[in-house]
């Protein structure tokens, strides 16, 4: 048995429908997606400060 056998497996979520939407709903749906990114982007802002903060103090 292999170790990535006991990882759990990503599962891809399934991409919404956007004919049967309506404009307002394709509004909604887009400031949810836009929300989400800028969440991501935070994270990755943290992520990348607190890598350059430990490279800093690393380095001599």
């Amino acid at each position: 048995m292999d170790w990535q056998d006991l990882e759990p497996k990503k599962k891809v979520p399934e991409a919404k429908n956007l004919e049967i939407m309506g404009v307002a709903e394709l509004n909604a749906y887009i400031a949810e997606l836009e929300a989400e990114i800028a969440r991501a982007r935070g994270a990755i802002a943290r992520k990348q400060a607190a890598r350059s903060g430990a490279e800093a103090f690393f380095k001599k």
